[in-house]
Parts: C-alpha cells; sequence; structure tokens
C-alpha cells in the first residue's frame, strides 16, 4: 500500500494511517472509526490552556459521547455537559465522579428524579413547568437543586452579526426557539424561587447558547450579549456571585479541515469579559473532539451514471450522517491499495471529480459530492476526517440493517 493522497484537503496523521492499513488488509475490519486519543489529548489540554483558569470548561457529551474520549477530556475538562437521563448514566459511568450539568429540553420527572440521585453539578432549567417538576423532586429525595436558568435572549441583545449565516451553522436562540425562556418567564421563575420557601432549588445564575458554527469574535459577542443581560438580571433578583454559562457552538470548518477555532483569541476575550465575583462557564462539543475521529472504509466500485463518477464505499451515512445533516461534503483522503485480486477489470477514476455514495436505497446517502481526486479505484481505501464528533453517535444505524462500523484507537491519551 502507498502513500495517502491529500484528495479532499485532509491528511492523515501517521499513527492513524499505519492502523487504517493494517485494518484495511481484512475486508471484514472495515468500515471503522479509528479515534487518535493522543492527538485528544495534546488538542484539549491546548483549549484548556488557552482558556483563564478562572473559567471552567465543560465538555457537551452529545458531541461524542465515546468512554475513552470522555475519560480523556475529563482529564483536562471542568466536567461534562449531559441532555438526556441515558447520557447522565453513561458519563457517571464512564467518568465516575465527574462534575455534571444536565441541560436540554423537554427533561422528564424520572430523568429529573435519577439526575438528583446521582448528585448532579448544575440543572440548566428550560422551563417553569420543568423548575416545578425539579423542586418537586428534589423535596421528594431530600435533596437541593443548583440551577441555572436558560434564556432566550431578546433580539435586540443578542446581535444578528454574531449569528452565523444560513448553512453555515445552527441559530439557536435570539429568535423563536423551543430553547430556553423569554424574559418575562425568567422573572416569573425568580418570583416563583423568592416566594418558595422549601430551599430544595438555588438559583445560581443564567445559562444560554444562542448559536453553533461561529468564530471568536462572534461568539464572543454572544457572551457580551449576555453577560449585559445576565448582570442586570442577577443583581435585580439578588442573585450573588452569579454563573454565567456561555455555551458551546465553536466553528469547526470542514470546507478547512487543518484549520480550527481560534482558542486564544476566545480566552483572551472571556479574559476582559469576566469579572471578579462572578463565575463564567463554556461547553464546547464538536470543536473538542472533532479533530480526533476518523471513518475508514473501503470502495466497493466505481461507476459512472449520466456523465458523471460515483465511488461507492462500504458504509455510508448510517454510520456517518454528518454530511448529510449538515450538508457538506466530508473532508477525506485516499489510501491507495496496489493490490487487485480479481480477474475483471478494476473500475476507478483518475483526475477528475467523484462523488462518495454509501451503500444506502438513498439519494441523500452522500459522503462528498464531485471532489477531484488525483486517483480513486475499486479496492482502494478512503479515510474521512473531522469524524470525531456528531458522527457515528448522530447517525441512522438501523436503516438497511447493514452492520455496524468497528471502533479502534491510536494511543492511550
Amino acid at each position: 500500500m502507498a502513500g495517502d493522497h491529500d484528495a479532499g484537503g485532509v491528511k492523515i496523521p501517521a499513527p492513524v494511517r499505519e492502523l487504517a492499513e493494517r485494518l484495511g488488509g481484512d475486508d471484514a475490519a472495515l468500515p471503522a472509526y479509528l479515534y487518535d486519543l493522543d492527538r485528544l489529548a495534546a488538542y484539549v489540554a491546548g483549549i484548556r490552556a488557552a482558556i483563564p483558569s478562572g473559567i471552567e470548561v465543560f465538555y457537551a457529551v452529545k458531541a461524542n459521547p465515546d468512554p475513552a474520549l470522555l475519560r480523556v477530556v475529563a482529564l483536562h475538562a471542568d466536567g461534562l455537559e449531559v441532555s438526556s437521563g441515558g447520557e447522565l448514566r453513561h458519563a457517571a459511568k464512564a467518568v465516575p465522579g465527574c462534575r455534571l450539568a444536565f441541560g436540554g429540553p423537554g427533561k422528564t420527572t424520572a430523568e429529573l428524579a435519577s439526575a438528583i440521585s446521582a448528585g448532579t453539578f448544575r440543572f440548566h432549567v428550560e422551563s417553569p413547568q420543568e423548575l416545578y417538576l425539579l423542586s418537586a423532586a428534589a423535596k421528594a429525595a431530600g435533596r437541593v437543586a443548583d440551577i441555572l436558568l436558560r434564556v432566550n435572549l431578546p433580539a435586540d441583545a443578542a446581535p444578528g452579526s454574531a449569528l452565523p449565516d444560513e448553512g453555515s451553522g445552527l441559530v439557536m436562540g435570539g429568535r423563536p426557539a423551543p430553547f430556553g425562556m423569554d424574559p418575562d418567564l425568567l422573572d416569573h421563575c425568580a418570583q416563583w424561587l423568592s416566594a418558595d420557601r422549601s430551599g430544595h432549588v438555588r438559583l445560581r445564575g443564567l445559562h444560554a447558547h444562542l448559536a453553533s458554527g461561529l468564530d471568536a469574535d462572534a461568539l464572543l459577542g454572544t457572551a457580551a450579549a449576555l453577560l449585559g443581560f445576565g448582570r442586570e438580571w442577577c443583581a435585580r433578583h439578588g442573585v450573588g456571585r452569579p454563573e454565567f454559562n456561555l455555551g458551546g457552538g465553536m466553528a469547526v470548518d470542514y470546507r478547512k479541515p487543518e484549520t480550527a477555532f481560534d482558542w486564544a483569541r476566545y480566552g483572551r476575550g472571556l479574559a476582559l469579559a469576566s469579572r471578579p465575583g462572578e463565575i463564567l462557564r463554556i461547553e464546547p462539543g464538536r470543536a473538542m473532539t472533532a479533530y480526533c475521529g476518523w471513518y475508514v472504509t473501503r470502495v466497493l466500485e466505481v461507476k459512472r451514471s449520466h456523465g458523471e463518477a460515483f465511488a461507492v464505499v462500504a458504509g455510508g451515512t448510517h454510520h456517518l450522517r454528518t454530511p448529510a445533516a449538515k450538508g457538506h461534503d466530508q473532508p477525506f483522503a485516499v489510501m491507495p491499495v496496489d493490490a487487485w485480486p480479481h480477474a475483471w477489470p478494476r473500475s476507478g477514476v483518475t483526475a477528475e471529480p467523484v462523488t462518495i455514495v454509501g451503500q444506502l436505497c438513498t439519494p441523500k446517502d452522500v459522503l462528498a459530492r464531485r471532489v477531484t481526486v488525483a486517483r480513486l479505484r475499486a479496492g482502494d481505501l478512503v479515510s474521512f476526517g473531522l469524524a470525531g464528533a456528531y458522527a457515528w453517535n448522530i447517525s441512522h444505524h438501523g436503516f438497511l440493517m447493514h452492520p455496524p462500523p468497528g471502533f479502534h484507537y491510536v494511543g492511550t491519551g
């Protein structure tokens, strides 16, 4: 097997390439996810070094809940943010004793009771009803729940310039949305808590997550919006030493896989924005783990349709849904395999665009569209980068009942 081509703008680290080549010798071993734990550890340590020591970093488990990744991340992060009872149980088992923050809409009574019993560090309350449910569950358990109220900032407090362009990210607030509460509902919750003498719920501050796919300057703009609103609101409602969870939303650019979010610039901005006597917290997810993951598969055949070339690979978007969900081309590199054990001619393309598709019976099963490759043939390997977040865990695994991918790890972290 020769070296790799830089077809989709991504380069394969040597340890990952070596493991992929070994797996490539066994048809049954692919498709597979390869996670570089040493690369992840170095990257997360760099994030932690860029963020001022007084600002807490929680990892959003929804981005990738792989237990090996969680254990590496937890060595450097201040805690994990979960968004369901299942994630909470999973994270607590993978990293015993880790501080957990429980967010997300639609929390059930059973989930809240389980989270209270587990000693959850913070609850991000999405609505008045959720506040009532949490208070009742905490009272029944004889525990105290510490909460942040999630605010959906009004448009005038969430400048449109800070929100991503259409197609480049997700808008979570600053407009009608199922996430968080308008200011009048925040006031209602504060008044209800003030009247509630049971003491089973403690208000610590506010949480906001306006959008994802933002660069450092835009994300600092959303932080300024929350802090400007939140400081006045907390002072008005008597919340001393307030906590402000600024959310995540750090951009990962799948078009430029060798670039990364400017953590140093973001850290400097947070240092300037913070004030004594308050706690700031951030919740990166995708931007923390995306770069450590690879989805490696084999080209089954290359065929033509109406003048265009299509490479059909083992697996597809039921393993790696990210490009279909986000509407982008997943960056990749070709790993040529010289051996061709069959008597019939080997199909392939040279120096032309090719669309890489999977094995599903749907035209949406596309991993990369019309990407020019130096050469791509049946039997070659394709290694998709930036597959360490929102990849396997958001994919529709059961569709067509293909077998799941393998999971392999490089390094120990």
